[in-house]
């Protein structure tokens, strides 16, 4: 099956002129007035495509306004690739504080109330480092890189997947588990068998799945991505549903 919920143009489109550069972030609004819980949408490594779009405006039609910013929009997609790597590894430096001046701009909205986070493989990897560092107040991390246990004990709710089969990040996202057990983190986070890497998306990007399929099974997976949808969507219900910052 394909995924539910079709691309829709944003309801705004803005250029953030940040001092790390300017940032593309599109609003996807729900139809009844607000204010509304805000949910910020970080993109895998292909950038802020329709499928990023689609889920947002999903999150739209649920309730949030949904932001999402084009990390990727500025110089070539290797060096923006490569930037967003070291940012991953180290938690530090430019592209982390335009992530939370992102999320700056999106809770100081007169439409918005509590402002959570999700992100897919690589923007999995910066909502659990938004989450560790207190910048939201729940975060949705799919198939992303964990952060070290000495991060994690501050770390926001957390909720979200990992595809059994993906053999590159299953062994992260169940270190994660483990971890936050042993912190006593709430979380609901899920190795789902039968899927493999990227399971919640449809970037449309066979070439690069057919590569990748012998280590990550990269293929959208209906059954794991409603389930995710349906725990996600419960989960922040409970943490951001107050219109309190």
């Amino acid at each position: 099956m394909t995924p539910q919920t079709q691309a829709r143009t944003a309801d705004e489109i803005h250029e953030l002129g940040l001092p790390q550069g300017t940032v593309p972030l599109e609003i996807f609004t729900p139809r009844a007035p607000g204010p509304h819980p805000a949910v910020v949408v970080l993109h895998e490594i292909f950038g802020l495509n329709d499928d990023i779009r689609r889920i947002a405006a999903r999150f739209a039609a649920h309730g949030y306004v949904a932001a999402a910013p084009n990390l990727f929009a500025s110089g070539t997609w290797i060096g923006c690739f490569a930037r967003s790597m070291q940012a991953l590894r180290s938690g530090t430096g430019p592209l982390v504080e335009t992530l939370d001046a992102i999320v700056e701009v999106v809770e100081t909205r007169p439409d918005t109330g509590k402002v959570g986070v999700v992100g897919f493989c690589m923007g999995g990897g910066f909502a659990i480092l938004l989450g560790a560092r207190e910048r939201v107040a729940a975060a949705g991390v799919f198939y992303g890189d964990p952060r070290p246990r000495a991060e994690l004990g501050r770390v926001c709710p957390l909720t979200g997947g990992y595809g059994g089969q993906d053999r590159m990040f299953a062994a992260k996202g169940r270190a994660l588990i483990a971890d936050l057990d042993a912190l006593g983190k709430e979380h609901d986070i899920r190795i789902y068998d039968d899927a493999g890497h990227s399971y919640m998306s449809d970037a449309g990007h066979p070439l690069l799945a057919w590569l990748t399929r012998p280590l990550m099974h990269v293929e959208y997976n209906d059954a794991a991505a409603e389930d995710s949808w349906r725990r996600m969507l419960a989960f922040f219900g409970r943490h951001l549903a107050s219109t309190g910052n």
